[in-house]
């Protein structure tokens, strides 16, 4: 009679967690979370002293369309400072790229609105590819390339322009009714927005190009040393933040009706603004697009938030410079905190 031989089990073998829970924990870890928690205790508090801040229809409308346009511009220059590059001209390329949609509808009557669209954006990935060649052949760093073009970009806005304004009569009605049309009482800008940012945030994640972008911001030199493109990606990043500040452009004339030599200005520091609040890291090499978007969500809803709760409007800017200075310095503990685990886990491994 043979004896049969069982095996035990492994009591001590640890339980492996669902997908679902282990997506769970990164959702509560991510540095967006946070950020996101941000929004909605702004929208709580402020529904608390004002409901009709959200239950209201132009305030769940406003709620959702007020950050759409800067959403757009802030996607863009979310994917430059994963380079460690900037872009300061976005809010120039916004209003030029503003001012030609209404030229294009005055001086061509009958365009079609899809021409128009595509001429803004080819037209704004233009301005922005003039910033990535000097960016990448001058050799000279992005603030101050891009310091100059905001300026050179408002100038030839304020020659064009003049004293002239584009009025929402100067516009077709189909094209303006964008800019306040709703689709199952989601705005449509809001949805272009989301389609815009699902799309970059799905390129940054799962291609390679997307991968090359965090690559370069790490460390462009190793980069290079590597065998990465690093010039073609600084181009490419540079085209598509302007690219989509010129779609910005096109949706800010179709959102206000009304655009002037002026248009667009300041854009570029809440667009700065909106990537660091939401955890891209100044110095490259981290940080996701939907953080810079929901940046630019916190950013805007608490500019509605503040005179409802009575802040003046001096403390209103304050407020959001204290939101970016708080980012920077969060972004520094974390990289600090990170590295002494790298090399505290190196030391444990000899």
């Amino acid at each position: 009679m043979s004896t049969a031989t069982l095996t035990p089990r492994n009591q001590d073998a640890p339980k492996q967690s669902s997908p679902f829970v282990r997506g769970l924990g990164h959702f509560f870890k991510a540095r967006e979370t946070g950020i996101l928690i941000a929004v909605l205790l702004v929208i709580v508090v402020t529904t608390v002293k004002n409901p009709s801040f959200v239950f209201s229809s132009d305030g769940w409308r406003d709620l959702l369309l007020t950050p759409s346009i800067l959403v757009l511009v802030a996607v863009g220059q979310a994917i430059v400072i994963i380079t460690k590059s900037v872009d300061l001209s976005v809010g120039s390329v916004l209003g030029l790229t503003a001012y030609l949609t209404g030229r294009l509808f005055i001086d061509i009557p009958g365009i079609p609105m899809i021409v128009v669209f595509l001429a803004g954006i080819v037209f704004g990935g233009l301005l922005g590819l003039i910033n990535g060649a000097l960016v990448a052949f001058a050799k000279v760093p992005a603030m101050v390339i891009t310091l100059g073009t905001l300026y050179a970009y408002r100038g030839i806005n304020v020659v064009w322009a003049g004293s002239d304004r584009i009025n929402a009569s100067d516009m077709p009605k189909d094209f303006l009714a964008l800019g306040t049309g709703q689709f199952l009482s989601i705005p449509l800008l809001t949805i272009i927005a989301l389609v815009v940012l699902v799309a970059a945030a799905w390129y940054m994640k799962n291609t390679r190009g997307g991968r090359e972008f965090y690559a370069i911001g790490s460390d462009p030199a190793a980069a290079g040393l590597y065998g990465l493109r690093v010039v073609r990606r600084l181009l490419i990043a540079f085209v598509a933040s302007g690219a989509l500040a010129g779609l910005a452009g096109v949706l800010y004339a179709a959102r206000y009706g009304t655009v002037n030599s002026q248009a667009g200005t300041g854009w570029e520091l809440d667009a700065v603004g909106a990537a660091v609040i939401g955890g891209v890291a100044i110095v490259g090499g981290s940080g996701t697009v939907w953080g810079a978007a929901i940046g630019a969500v916190l950013l805007l809803t608490i500019n509605r938030a503040l005179p409802i709760l009575g802040v003046p409007d001096f403390w209103q800017r304050a407020v959001v410079g204290a939101l970016i200075i708080g980012a920077i310095v969060l972004d520094r503990v974390l990289a600090l905190r990170q590295s002494r685990k790298l090399l505290e886990s190196r030391e444990e491994t000899k």
